[in-house]
């Protein structure tokens, strides 16, 4: 891995964190697009780069964020979210968000952040790691290395229907 310090998420970071997520994630809803066709992408995601702008930037705002910083500049981020006792996914932490700058990926910075991710949690005594990506071919490379990662992939189909 190229010689990256991870760090706390500050205000400063967020517009660039928001810029190469969009970047890393534009294959993805191409695969989106590609899988589900155009008219129930459409109306899925209207326009997916603003509605991802936005949770980008949302998720940078938790308490819980941290960017993987090259040089003085973001180029991956990682964003968790703790789960309590309920019936869905009690006392887990979830690996929310993480994306890695097109330009720095196959470096080893997402596994890094992963990793971070997954330490945090155990910090914090969470029994339980869960991180979510699709089946599709977009997310190839994220399923990689959340399974590198000891992450267990568990099937779930989800189905579209345009009406």
């Amino acid at each position: 891995m190229t010689d990256v310090r991870i760090r706390p998420l500050a205000d400063h970071d967020i517009d660039a964190v928001v810029e190469f997520s969009l970047r890393a994630w534009e294959p993805v809803f191409a695969s989106f697009r590609s899988v589900l066709g155009p008219t129930v992408f459409a109306r899925t995601w209207p326009d997916w780069r603003s509605a991802q702008a936005e949770a980008v930037a949302e998720a940078c705002r938790s308490p819980h964020a941290w960017v993987a910083d090259l040089d003085g500049a973001p180029v991956g981020f990682v964003t968790l979210v703790f789960h309590g006792p309920g019936p869905s996914e009690p006392n887990a932490g979830e690996l929310e968000m993480v994306a890695v700058d097109p330009a720095q990926q196959r470096r080893g910075i997402g596994a890094a952040l992963v990793e971070f991710g997954v330490e945090r949690l155990r910090e914090a005594g969470v029994p339980l790691a869960i991180i979510a990506t699709g089946g599709d071919p977009g997310h190839a490379p994220a399923r990689r290395v959340y399974e590198r990662a000891g992450f267990i992939g568990f099937p779930q189909m989800r189905y579209y229907r345009a009406l």
